[in-house]
């Protein structure tokens, strides 16, 4: 059984409690017995509700009182019970850690939080704003303060008044509703939306999440939290090797591709295209090494086997030499793939449809070559600070 620290035992006693006061002095005796307390003189409650529960609260065991959190809130609301209710639960489990938050925090200060809403509207549907104290301890609660620092006044900054609503102390099961109804499409335009996404898995990625596509509204695409959970050995291997390399792009595509294989074949063939091109690209800028910004894939992969010295044409060895051909087969193979299956173009009512299986052997075979290019300019870096390096390559030399 999992111990919890005392402190977070306390403030869910001193929460039930709260939630309990919230009603009727002449409920709370009711409410009490329900949950299994003692019963007590009612006159008790008129006094004080608050320390009516707690007296009852006092001998109930710590393992006692999540379970009858949970029940008392299947009867009363309590945004700061249920609050305190997850953090409990998602104690001692993989989460996101301050400095993810804080670098979301960053990204949504420097756009706006809702295009196709105003802000307010967007902040009263993701958070319980009538829960939430004011800053400056006045009566009229957070909204108002909103309304005064963000609609009659401008002078809280998005992440002084994400900050006043709990971003950085909130339960992550409340990031998570935030961050998925921010990107909702009734919230951003399909352009704003693509490219907060984009932006917020940059960070969310690093914790091991991402907002996943999981259907469509409209014809508008809507996100989830999910794990970012990768199916075999082989494919964390891969993704190691390209979150090393590049953790904000590379990396990025291949999860995305991975996540894709099932849902959507379509789009996880496009991606595992597009990943190859990223690789590409961004090892011919290592190693300074011009391209033309429209050049396809079969073209910057020649260009990159140059200076990888991985086309057949550098190495003797016959066995070597079909390898690296076929290598260089599987890369056009891909590009014609993906023009035939994936969604870079219209499907048209007769063409082809690929299947979870295709967009697996495609996304593996982009994440093999990819990881293959990634080593492979490292070793040739590693052979280049090396003074008496020399020979023609890790396959000869």
């Amino acid at each position: 059984m999992t111990t919890f620290p005392a402190p977070m035992i306390r403030h869910l006693r001193t929460e039930i409690a709260n939630a309990i006061s919230d009603h009727k002095a002449y409920d709370v005796p009711g409410i009490c017995v329900r949950l299994g307390l003692e019963s007590g003189d009612s006159s008790e409650a008129f006094g004080s509700k608050f320390k009516y529960a707690m007296n009852r609260l006092a001998s109930v065991p710590a393992e006692d009182l999540l379970p009858m959190a949970k029940k008392l809130l299947q009867e009363v609301a309590s945004y700061r019970l249920s609050e305190q209710v997850a953090k409990i639960e998602e104690f001692g489990q993989p989460g996101i850690t301050e400095i993810t938050r804080r670098r979301l925090l960053s990204a949504l200060k420097t756009r706006p939080l809702a295009t196709e809403m105003e802000e307010v509207e967007l902040i009263q549907r993701a958070w319980p704003l009538d829960e939430i104290p004011s800053p400056y301890g006045t009566s009229k609660g957070l909204l108002e303060d909103i309304y005064q620092h963000t609609v009659r006044n401008y002078d809280w900054e998005t992440d002084e008044l994400l900050t006043h609503l709990g971003f950085l102390t909130c339960s992550q099961a409340q990031l998570f509703r935030f961050l998925e109804e921010i990107v909702a499409p009734v919230v951003q335009t399909l352009e704003a939306q693509a490219s907060l996404v984009a932006d917020l898995n940059g960070h969310l990625q690093h914790d091991g999440y991402r907002l996943a596509m999981v259907g469509k509204v409209s014809g508008s695409p809507v996100y989830k939290i999910q794990r970012a959970i990768l199916g075999s050995p082989s494919d964390q291997g891969i993704s190691a090797a390209l979150h090393a390399f590049d953790p904000a792009d590379v990396h990025a595509r291949w999860i995305a591709a991975v996540e894709r294989r099932v849902d959507d074949p379509r789009g996880a063939i496009t991606l595992a295209r597009t990943l190859l091109e990223d690789v590409c690209k961004w090892i011919l800028d290592e190693a300074q090494a011009d391209y033309a910004d429209n050049a396809d894939l079969p073209v910057l992969y020649r260009k990159l086997a140059k200076v990888l010295r991985l086309a057949p044409d550098d190495h003797t060895e016959q066995t070597f030499k079909q390898l690296l051909g076929s290598c260089q087969q599987i890369v056009e193979l891909l590009g014609s793939l993906r023009s035939k299956l994936g969604d870079a173009h219209s499907a048209g009512p007769k063409k082809a449809k690929p299947q979870p299986r295709h967009a697996e052997l495609a996304v593996n075979l982009s994440g093999t070559m990819a990881t293959f290019l990634v080593e492979t300019w490292k070793a040739r870096k590693a052979e280049a600070a090396l003074p008496s390096a020399g020979g023609r390559g890790d396959v000869e030399g």
